[in-house]
C-alpha cells in the first residue's frame, strides 16, 4: 500500500503543476497584452511630451505671425500719426499706435512664455533619453522573454501530461476511481493532502491522534474526516539531498 500511496502523492503533484501550467498558458494573451499596454502607456506619456513641445513651437510661430502683422500695421499708424491733417485725425493715429504697441508687447510676453515651457520640455525629453532611445528594444525582450515562458510552460505541460497518464495507468482501478472522483470534487483538484503539524493541509481539520498515526504509518488509506482527501505525511528528505538542493 505504500507504493499505492507514492504513486497518488506523485500523482498530485504532478496535477498541481497540470494545473498551473494550464492557468499560466490560459492567461498567457491576457498577460501578454498586460506587457503591451504598459510600454504603451510609457511611449503615449513620451508623445504627450514631444506633441507639448511641438504645439509651443506652433504657438511661438503664429505668436511671431501676429506680432510681424501687428508691426506692419504700426508702420502705418506712425505714418498717420506722422501726416496727421487736424486734431481728430492724430489722436486716431495715437490711439491705434498705442494699442498696437500694447498688442505687440503682449505678443512679445507670451513668446517668452512659449520659450521657457518649451525649455521646460526639453529638458524633461533630454532626462528621458535613455528611455526613450530603449523604449522599442526593452518591449521586444520582455515580450521575448515572456513568450519563451509560455512556450517552455507548453513543454512541460506535455512532458507533465505524459507523466501523469503514466502513473495513473499503473494505479489499481478502486484507487484511480476514487483518486478522480475527489479530484474533479474539489474547485483546487486537490485529492491527496499532505499532513502538516498534525493537520490536513487541505482543509486545515485537526487529526486524531489515531488517525494521526495511521496516516504516519503509510500502510492503508487514510481519508480525512472533514474533507475526506487522502491524507499522507511527506517523507522527509536526507541531509545530503537537502545540502544539494540548497
Amino acid at each position: 500500500m505504500k507504493l499505492e500511496l507514492e504513486k497518488l502523492v506523485d500523482l498530485q503533484k504532478t496535477d498541481t503543476n497540470i494545473r498551473r501550467l494550464k492557468q499560466t498558458i490560459s492567461t498567457a494573451d491576457a498577460k501578454r497584452a498586460e506587457i503591451e499596454q504598459e510600454f504603451d502607456q510609457h511611449a503615449s506619456s513620451i508623445r504627450e511630451v514631444q506633441n507639448r513641445g511641438e504645439a509651443l513651437k506652433t504657438e511661438r510661430a503664429d505668436l511671431e505671425k501676429q506680432i510681424a502683422e501687428n508691426k506692419t500695421y504700426l508702420e502705418r499708424a506712425e505714418r498717420n500719426l506722422k501726416h496727421a491733417q487736424n486734431q481728430k485725425e492724430y489722436e486716431t493715429a495715437m490711439r491705434e499706435t498705442d494699442a498696437l504697441q500694447k498688442q505687440i508687447a503682449a505678443y512679445e510676453n507670451q513668446i517668452v512664455e512659449k520659450m521657457s515651457a518649451g525649455e521646460e520640455v526639453d529638458k524633461e525629453l533630454e532626462s528621458r533619453a535613455d528611455e526613450i532611445n530603449s523604449h522599442d528594444a526593452k518591449r521586444d525582450e520582455a515580450l521575448a522573454a515572456f513568450d519563451k515562458e509560455v512556450n517552455a510552460a507548453k513543454t512541460e505541460l506535455e512532458s507533465e501530461t505524459t507523466k501523469r497518464d503514466e502513473v495513473f495507468k499503473t494505479l489499481p482501478a478502486n484507487l484511480a476511481a476514487v483518486y478522480n472522483r475527489l479530484a474533479q470534487r474539489s474547485r483546487d483538484g486537490i485529492a491527496v493532502a499532505e499532513v502538516v503539524n498534525g493537520s490536513c493541509s487541505a482543509c486545515f481539520m485537526s487529526l486524531r491522534p489515531q488517525m494521526a498515526l495511521e496516516v504516519k504509518r503509510g500502510d492503508q488509506i487514510v481519508t480525512c474526516e472533514s474533507c475526506t482527501r487522502i491524507l499522507y505525511v511527506a517523507t522527509p528528505k536526507p541531509q545530503a539531498e537537502e545540502a544539494t538542493a540548497n
